[in-house]
Formats: structure tokens, C-alpha cells, sequence
């Protein structure tokens, strides 16, 4: 399947299906408890469905992937046009521990899928990046954020809170570092 050419409704509704399906299986943590071909079946496709689609566990894992990446971007410019920069930035950081949080699954098997394959997630951590690199921008420019700490070091703090998803109080103490993140990026008065 190439990616120029756009599929057909059918054809669209059935990858549709299956990247529904292999989220709700990433979520609950068990994609590598199933055979390859239970996809199909529980995604109500034929498996030469999935293998047109799909031909890998991989790139069914990279697909999903790839669409969680492009809807956070996607908040991130819905979020930069309709609220006031510092409003969007904040918003969309706690979008993210909430996605986090959500996804933890996914996660998780991404990376035991590509524990070898860092070029993979590379991408789509540039992409996010630079998603949260613009919403920090506009807090500069409107002057709600400090100009001397970078995106880069947000994207850190993200990527510490969801490294430390097994702890206990994980989705209070995840809160509490955007809280400091957001505090520590005021301007100060």
C-alpha cells in the first residue's frame, strides 16, 4: 500500500478499525498475548485485511504510534489558536499527563518493540517537540514565560513523568511536576 494514493471509504473504515482495535489492545497492555491474525478477528476484518494493512506487528505498532502523535500535535495548534500562549502551554502539558496516563500500555509496548528501533519514536519525540516549542514561543512573545528556559527542558520534565509511571502516587506527583514546570516558567514579576 502506498501512501499517495488514498483509500477507498471501505478500505479506510477497515484501518480504521484495526488501529481502533490494536489502541484498545496496546491500553489494556496485552498486544503481545495475541497472535498477529486475532487483530483481524477482533477488529471484524478479514486477516488479508490486516496483512494489506499491516503487513507487521510492527507497523500496525508504528501506525498507532504515528496517529497518537499527529492528534497531540493537533491539540497543541487547536490549543495555541484558541486560547490565550501561557493558557495553551498549560493545557497542553496536563493534556500530555493525561495522555500519559491513558496510554501507559502503549507505551510500554512500544518500547519493548523497539528497544532497538529508537529512530522510530525519535520522530515523533522531534514532532511533539516541536509542538511544545511553538506553544512556548507564544507564551514569550505574549510575555507570560521566562525567554531563558527552552522547550527542550519541558520535554525532559515529560519524559520523566512518564518514566516514573510505577510509582505509587504517580498521577499526583505527575500534577505536581507540570505545577512546577508551569511555575518555574513564569515570568517573574
Amino acid at each position: 500500500m502506498t501512501a499517495d494514493k488514498p483509500l477507498r471509504a471501505d478500505a479506510r473504515r477497515k484501518r480504521e478499525a484495526l488501529l481502533a482495535t490494536a489502541r484498545k489492545v496496546f491500553d489494556a497492555g496485552c498486544f503481545f498475548d495475541l497472535r498477529f491474525d486475532d487483530f483481524a478477528r477482533l477488529a471484524g476484518v478479514g486477516t488479508g485485511t490486516l496483512y494489506r494493512h499491516f503487513p507487521t506487528r510492527e507497523a500496525l505498532a508504528e501506525a498507532v504510534y504515528h496517529g497518537e502523535v499527529a492528534t497531540l500535535c493537533d491539540r497543541a495548534r487547536r490549543l495555541q489558536a484558541t486560547l490565550p500562549a501561557a493558557e495553551a502551554l498549560a493545557t497542553f502539558l496536563r493534556t500530555m499527563v493525561d495522555h500519559i496516563d491513558a496510554h501507559e500500555g502503549l507505551a510500554r509496548t512500544l518500547a519493548t518493540l523497539w528497544a532497538d528501533r529508537s529512530d522510530t519514536l525519535t520522530e515523533g519525540s522531534r514532532a511533539l517537540e516541536q509542538a511544545v516549542t511553538d506553544l512556548v514561543a507564544a507564551a514569550v512573545r505574549d510575555g507570560a514565560v521566562r525567554d531563558d528556559v527552552g522547550a527542550g527542558a519541558v520535554m525532559m520534565a515529560l519524559h520523566g513523568i512518564g518514566a516514573a509511571h510505577d510509582r505509587p502516587d504517580w498521577r499526583t506527583e505527575a500534577d505536581g511536576v507540570i505545577t512546577l514546570v508551569l511555575d518555574g516558567l513564569r515570568r517573574p514579576l
